[in-house]
């Protein structure tokens, strides 16, 4: 601690015993959310993840999300030339759980664009990128997905989407910032 006390141990829990409690661990890491969409079959397909990162490389351009084995979407998308992926703004709480939700019509009431190889973006996003599938690894219950980024498109006065403990959360910035 700053004023000269000592720090207290973390106590830590063995995962093994409870997965539960990694689940919550995890849940601590604030996250930005993606929508990863494409039309397929003349129809648009979507997943949200919360597991999205980026600079993951920049030669060549790669970012990168994990999917559930168990992802209906997952398998409808991978095979698509293009991938459309949104940042979520602040303003996508609604419509982020609309997305993931099980809905017929994930999009209805919410502004995309499709791009001329299919990618399909969620207008109000601070962040959009044009990707394709670059490989996929497998990672216990999950793929972890690389894609290779095409063109991106930003709105930097956006706020993001952010996701932690379980929630939607939007950035506040500190006093005096």
């Amino acid at each position: 601690m700053r004023d000269g006390s000592p720090e207290p141990t973390p106590e830590m829990v063995d995962v093994e015993d409870d997965p539960s409690v990694l689940r919550s661990t995890f849940a601590l890491f604030p996250s930005g959310v993606a929508a990863i969409s494409a039309v397929v079959d003349g129809e648009p397909v979507v997943l949200v993840a919360s597991s999205f990162q980026v600079g993951i490389s920049l030669d060549p351009p790669l970012v990168l999300f994990a999917v559930q084995h168990t992802s209906r979407s997952w398998p409808r998308l991978r095979a698509a030339p293009r991938l459309g992926v949104s940042v979520l703004g602040e303003a996508h709480d609604g419509a982020a759980r609309q997305l993931a939700s099980r809905a017929a019509d994930r999009f209805a009431g919410i502004a995309t664009t499709t791009t001329a190889g299919g990618a399909h973006l969620v207008h109000g996003a601070p962040v959009w990128m044009e990707c394709s599938v670059h490989s996929e690894v497998p990672a216990g219950d999950h793929d972890v997905v690389l894609l290779r980024v095409h063109a991106t498109g930003t709105a930097p006065d956006t706020e993001p989407l952010v996701w932690h403990g379980s929630s939607f959360r939007a950035l506040t910035p500190r006093a005096g910032s």
